[in-house]
């Protein structure tokens, strides 16, 4: 919310009722953490060193990959259908590449394409209408294409 000395030592004594008195407190170097450290006496307690940020700052990966995705939408509903559907589907489709031969990826990658494509798919909606296809539905494309 704010950066002020206030709200941080706000936190950081809700942090310390719930969590009990910290062997070392880990923040960024933002000054109004110190400041709230200082008044509390335990400024020598603060370690700001360049790594031991990460740990906290990456476990919001996950879902800063999601909101980087969800940028393009300005109504709210239409996000919400997309953050429903996403999860699902990038983590049945997301396979970790560097950990595993080119052929095991390629078997794990055709077996998620055939169990997608023998699911029933109800997040496609047939009935769209697409610029590419004369602004024709998929269904009326392929009824005139065949």
């Amino acid at each position: 919310k704010k950066r002020c000395r206030r709200t941080a030592l706000k936190f950081i004594k809700k942090l310390m009722k719930k969590h009990g008195n910290p062997r070392e407190i880990v923040t960024d170097k933002l000054a109004s953490y110190g400041a709230a450290l200082n008044v509390l006496g335990a400024k020598h307690l603060q370690n700001t060193t360049q790594y031991h940020n990460n740990r906290c700052e990456n476990s919001h990966l996950p879902f800063r990959r999601r909101e980087r995705a969800m940028q393009k939408f300005r109504n709210p509903a239409t996000l919400q259908k997309f953050t429903a559907v996403h999860g699902s589907i990038y983590n049945h489709f997301n396979h970790e590449r560097h950990l595993e031969t080119r052929q095991v990826y390629k078997q794990k990658r055709a077996a998620a394409l055939t169990d997608w494509s023998s699911s029933d798919n109800t997040f496609y909606n047939p009935r769209r209408r697409h610029s590419g296809l004369g602004w024709k539905s998929s269904l009326a494309f392929e009824q005139i294409a065949a």
